[in-house]
């Protein structure tokens, strides 16, 4: 289902009026003398524009055409580097740099405490 627009451009200043107003034209996507943006005719929107008719003025746009969805991107193979391209040194695993065998288990160490004496 296509969605019709607004096409809304500024053609007067905002100084002197007020800061809601400037900060209407800030959410319309404008704030210079001249700029122009393409909105969706909704009933948020045009609530706006009533807020600051003197500032700007709307011209009907062409219904804009219902989004499509893009189709999904194939994932391209990961391409993996040989050893002799990469530079910097070469790094074991750390499966193969020490046996856990080897390691001797560490005795908790007794403190003494107020509660002993």
């Amino acid at each position: 289902m296509a969605e019709a627009t607004l096409k809304v451009t500024q053609y007067r200043s905002a100084i002197g009026s007020k800061p809601k107003q400037r900060g209407t034209l800030r959410a319309l996507g404008l704030g210079k003398i001249g700029r122009s943006h393409t909105l969706p005719d909704r009933p948020e929107i045009r609530g706006m524009l009533a807020r600051v008719p003197h500032l700007v003025k709307v011209e009907a746009g062409e219904a804009a055409p219902a989004p499509t969805k893009a189709p999904a991107k194939k994932a391209s193979p990961v391409k993996k580097a040989s050893p002799a391209k990469t530079a910097g040194p070469a790094i074991a695993p750390a499966a193969e740099s020490a046996p856990a065998a080897e390691t001797e288990p560490v005795e908790p160490v007794e403190t003494e405490s107020e509660d002993d004496e």
